[in-house]
């Protein structure tokens, strides 16, 4: 199994930025960039809003539709379509942080990871938060994997500050109400692992999620791990390290994502 530790970023950058999909006749630019692996959507309308991204030598714009003639550069490295498909499962430590701003000095994924070709996160872990993450290349999958509507499963197991009973347990297995985002939290599954220690699959990624149910019912959460994204586990997988998908693995994630028949 293919692992590496946390790496220090060397600085060098490749000519051209790869990613795993060609533009059809028009695509919003947000989208290519992250069909083509640079990033997700979201951070992909940050880096347009920033100015880093240019079109035939023009500052690219929010909501731009681009055709398969144009050329699309990122910080000036051309952004082109990759050889092969790149699916990682990485064990993020509490402290790195799953975006590309560096401008906190925090340690980023893609420093962590430092793989030798573009991929990036899908979704997010929060930085006090640690787990598996995946990183991928493949833009499609990760907007499927996020997809709210697709109620894909994310298994967690999470410490509290103190001993909760069943009334807590049974709380949050009916969906929380959240007064800051006006909305109660899906119903989900959980169960007590000890006193104040508990495992919860969840069908959403609200922000900060679980820490804002256990807050509203009075407990902060010390400790998050995630353990599962969909078929994807982190098993023994060590802190700081990475390892690429099995066949197998795919085969089924791509299957429950309804990207195979």
């Amino acid at each position: 199994m293919k692992q590496r530790r946390s790496e220090t970023a060397s600085g060098e950058r490749p000519e051209a930025v790869s990613g795993s999909a060609r533009v059809p006749e028009e695509m919003r630019l947000n989208r290519y960039l992250s069909a083509a692996g640079v990033c997700s959507r979201r951070e992909a309308d940050r880096i347009i809003g920033e100015g880093r991204v240019r079109v035939n030598g023009i500052p690219a714009s929010l909501g731009m539709v681009i055709r398969e003639e144009d050329r699309v550069f990122v910080d000036g490295k051309l952004v082109q379509p990759a050889e092969r498909e790149i699916f990682l499962a990485v064990n993020k430590p509490a402290g790195v942080v799953v975006t590309t701003d560096q401008s906190r000095g925090d340690q980023t994924l893609e420093e962590l990871v430092h793989y030798p070709e573009r991929v990036f996160a899908v979704g997010r872990l929060d930085k006090e938060s640690e787990g598996l993450i995946l990183m991928t290349n493949n833009g499609e999958a990760s907007n499927r994997i996020q997809k709210a509507r697709g109620r894909h499963e994310k298994e967690y197991v999470v410490t509290v500050d103190r001993p909760f009973d069943r009334e807590f347990l049974r709380k949050m297995s009916a969906g929380v109400y959240l007064e800051e985002l006006d909305r109660t939290t899906r119903p989900c599954k959980i169960r007590r692992l000890d006193q104040n220690r508990f495992d919860i699959i969840l069908t959403e990624g609200l922000n900060r999620q679980i820490r804002r149910m256990c807050l509203a019912l009075g407990y902060r959460v010390q400790k998050l791990k995630r353990i599962r994204v969909m078929n994807i586990v982190l098993g023994s997988l060590k802190e700081g390290s990475y390892r690429e998908l099995t066949p197998e693995e795919l085969q089924t994630l791509k299957k429950e994502l309804g990207m195979l028949p």
